[in-house]
């Protein structure tokens, strides 16, 4: 099982992102990485966003 932190391909080394570690569905800030993680459903989120959810 990989429980590596992964940051997207799209990032930028100055860009605002997060890393994801998605066997155990948890997000962190990648400037951060000894600070919180976020925990909960990563792919319900994920869909969320991509359906717009979020937009205002």
């Amino acid at each position: 099982m990989n429980n590596e932190w992964r940051k997207s391909r799209r990032s930028q080394n100055d860009a605002n992102c997060v890393e994801l570690r998605s066997t155990l569905d948890q997000l962190r800030d990648s400037k951060n990485a000894a600070g919180p993680i976020l925990r909960g459903n990563v792919r319900a989120l994920t869909r969320a966003i991509r359906d717009g959810r979020f937009d205002r």
